[in-house]
């Protein structure tokens, strides 16, 4: 048989894999792993190849990551020392008045928080986007000094000095190279190299664990009240390793490895991917490195519900944590021409709609052009003549939710009411719309649908108006599992229930970064200091 060379095998298809290794057959002539892993590298690379590695791990288990071409990834698999070669997956981030729905009360001297004085002992680490350190809800008054089993570090860099963290943000890293070696160089224009949230997905979800009391707290006037975290004395340590790109495997390893070394308590993460067996699996092998330190680690199910089988991070030693409502939500209800009302929800204080008045009301879907396209409301789609000064129907799906909204208002529409397709069901979610907007569920976007066709065919055109209701508490029943949750059964191994168990996941103020707006969409110049989010994302740290 003729052995093709490396030298041969094309590098561009090179990927980056994640290799284990037996650490303890390391020769004495290597003085550190490192030494011998880049050995190990350079045996199997071409003469003229650079060896680098990306990351060592010596904590959640021994190895390190580097770049490799499919033939160069086999000869590594076949030395004696290594026990696995992982390729990487890149995963996603699974986008206040819960701490009281909870019984979790701040004067209750006899409940669950007053025992553990609100964990000031508890180290959490976030694997997430990184951390906006200057929020209120990151102060750190009142609090004891660092807990001295701590051995972690805050990585200053330009734009994250000395002072970013405290008694309270007691370490924060960031993990690009994985991000890096797929593609190329970070654009430091619209991302910062350093452990600052260019996101808000990171910070939102670090103050859902661990946020200070903050009075008063509020998005755009919505859910005003004191915003807290579920442990408002932990100490937070924020490891970024979501990137413009996603949040590679290599990263989110390294950032296990550091969480283990540094001290943590607790581990939440708010990212997945899909569902591969546990051994190929990057988080479950971080997960049960941590977990066999004795940290606890928190995951989030994933946003890919209702559908069954759907749920991810299923690993028998990780809590997978389901998204449920709680006992708030924020009702805009759809007032049609005929005299119907449909419920729907928002969180929108701009300009609103002339109370009173009825606005003309079209389904983007027959506008003309690509039906398709148009009926999800995506960008270039909507003709002007046709929806300007109206009222907008679109259909969930593809482009984000807040962006079908800043489509709508490009085109001149007056407002939007989106609907869930039957996917969707009739789970609501409530935005930071950048225009008067509302959600309403699959059954009644087809009512305004037949509605707007009926009037279409009579003399009166189709008229609307939405009606902003602000703030509505006590809501039952609650919780109830939110639509967007994934659903077991597992996937991997089906006599395992996951997810565990569920918590508050939908519309959850927590704290913003600033440069980003409410809504998401790069136009939106609005800022605020928390904001109201949904996912399982936002689950997963009230665990």
């Amino acid at each position: 048989t003729v052995e093709i060379s490396p030298f041969y095998s094309s590098r561009v298809d090179q990927k980056t894999f994640i290799v284990r290794v037996q650490h303890d057959v390391k020769p004495s002539i290597f003085t550190t792993h490192k030494h011998w892993y880049e050995s190990s590298l350079s045996s199997v690379l071409s003469p003229s190849t650079p060896t680098q590695v990306l990351h060592v791990y010596d904590n959640v288990f021994h190895g390190f990551s580097a770049k490799l071409s499919p033939t160069e990834a086999l000869k590594l698999q076949t030395l004696p020392h290594i026990i696995a070669v992982i390729p990487e997956q890149v995963r996603h981030v699974q986008t206040t008045r819960s701490p009281l729905f909870l019984g979790l009360k701040t004067t209750d001297s006899a409940g669950l928080l007053k025992e553990s004085d609100f964990g000031s002992d508890l180290v959490i680490g976030v694997i997430d986007t990184g951390i906006w350190p200057e929020r209120q809800s990151f102060n750190d008054r009142d609090l004891g000094p660092i807990p001295s089993k701590w051995k972690g570090q805050c990585v200053t860099t330009k734009d994250f000095g000395s002072s970013s963290c405290n008694k309270k943000l007691i370490g924060a890293k960031f993990f690009c190279n994985g991000y890096e070696a797929t593609n190329g160089k970070m654009n430091e224009t619209s991302e910062f190299r350093s452990p600052r949230d260019s996101d808000g997905h990171g910070t939102h979800t670090a103050s859902i664990a661990a946020g200070r009391y903050v009075f008063p707290a509020s998005t755009l006037g919505y859910a005003k009240g004191v915003a807290a975290g579920m442990a408002p004395k932990a100490r937070l340590a924020a490891y970024k390793v979501c990137w413009n790109a996603g949040c590679y495997d290599s990263d989110i390893l390294a950032a296990f490895d550091a969480a283990v070394a540094d001290g943590v308590d607790v581990i939440s993460l708010s990212v997945g991917g899909v569902v591969v067996p546990y051994y190929l699996d990057a988080i479950a092998i971080g997960a049960f490195g941590a977990a066999d330190k004795g940290i606890f680690v928190s995951a989030s199910a994933g946003n890919g519900g209702p559908g069954g089988l759907s749920v991810t991070n299923v690993a028998p030693w990780v809590a997978t944590v389901g998204a449920g409502t709680i006992d708030r939500d924020f009702p805009a209800d759809v007032k049609l021409g005929n005299g119907k009302v449909v419920p729907g929800v928002s969180v929108y204080n701009g300009p609103g709609l002339s109370p009173g008045r009825m606005y003309p009301l079209v389904y983007a879907g027959t506008g003309g052009g690509d039906g398709y396209s148009s009926s999800l409301c995506m960008e270039g789609s909507l003709d002007p003549d046709f929806v300007k000064g109206k009222l907008v129907l679109c259909d969930r799906g593809i482009n984000s939710r807040a962006a079908k909204g800043e489509v709508v208002k490009k085109a001149g529409g007056i407002g939007m009411i989106l609907a869930n397709g039957v996917f969707d069901g009739e789970g609501l979610v409530a935005d930071c719309h950048v225009l008067p907007a509302t959600a309403v569920g699959a059954a009644n976007g087809d009512e305004i649908r037949r509605y707007i066709d009926s009037a279409s065919k009579s003399k009166s055109p189709a008229t609307a108006t939405i009606v902003f209701k602000g703030t509505r508490l006590g809501v039952r029943p609650a919780p109830v599992v939110a639509s967007f949750s994934a659903r077991g059964p597992n996937p991997e191994t089906p006599e395992i229930l996951k997810p565990d168990v569920i918590a508050p996941g939908l519309n959850i103020l927590a704290a913003w970064p600033d440069k980003v707006g409410p809504s998401g969409v790069a136009s939106d110049k609005r800022r605020t200091e928390f904001n109201i989010l949904s996912g399982t994302s936002m689950a997963c740290p009230h665990v």
